[in-house]
């Protein structure tokens, strides 16, 4: 068996001890978390979740969301971040090396199989990083990839700004409301690799557009090419 095969089944279900943890810290930070869209999680088999990402407030919000049988990947810096690292990989992340690309395509493949045996659900960030800019940053395709390589669904979800009562640079924390919705699956079954880019922007202007209502901000529309490798 694919070491990351093993890894992804060993790690299917997530540490109740982690998820109970980390839900009760949303009461130490004061946030509150309104959730919309629950019902798109309820998909007979397995498919790809993508969502943008801010900071460690998205674990707590991922946590009061997170469907069964699902696992996250994120790029593999994260698992130096202190106390973020060792919640995330007690919690069964899978990182990414992006900078190996044939390291980060054979991880994929895995997870892909992974998949599709054992009927699991992925989640991912496609920004791939942490962004708390008021704005997107532009997707990377490898989420959207990996719904192809395993002929998956995506569900998109989406996290409203923090940046009224949360900023790092200022180490301003306020606590908040912080809205969460799920959006209907994209069925991707007459994608081929071709249609990767243009599948890449539709998620990314839906899910900006979206952004910006949960946030209570204006929308303004980004013509250009949006997407990277």
């Amino acid at each position: 068996m694919h070491l990351v095969e093993a890894w992804v089944r060993r790690h299917a279900t997530p540490c109740r001890v982690i998820r109970a943890f980390v839900r009760t810290m949303k009461y130490v930070f004061g946030v509150r978390f309104e959730v919309k869209g629950l019902k798109n999680f309820q998909i007979d088999g397995p498919c790809v979740i993508i969502s943008n990402h801010q900071s460690i407030l998205d674990m707590m919000g991922l946590m009061e969301i997170l469907p069964d049988r699902c696992v996250q990947i994120a790029k593999r810096e994260l698992i130096f971040a202190g106390s973020v690292g060792l919640i995330t990989y007690l919690g069964g992340v899978i990182y990414i090396n992006r900078k190996r690309t044939r390291d980060a395509k054979s991880v994929m493949a895995g997870v892909a199989q992974a998949m599709i045996d054992d009927n699991l659900k992925v989640w991912v960030y496609p920004e791939g990083t942490r962004n708390n800019s008021g704005d997107l940053l532009p997707f990377k395709k490898g989420a959207f990839h990996l719904a192809l390589q395993a002929k998956v669904p995506i569900v998109p979800v989406v996290y409203s700004s923090f940046t009224s009562f949360y900023d790092s640079k200022k180490s301003l924390f306020t606590g908040g409301k912080i809205k969460v919705e799920i959006l209907p699956k994209i069925d991707i079954s007459g994608v081929k690799e071709e249609d990767i880019s243009d599948l890449t922007e539709r998620c990314f202007h839906e899910m900006r557009q979206v952004y910006f209502r949960l946030s209570g901000k204006p929308y303004t529309p980004i013509k250009q090419s949006t997407s990277s490798q």
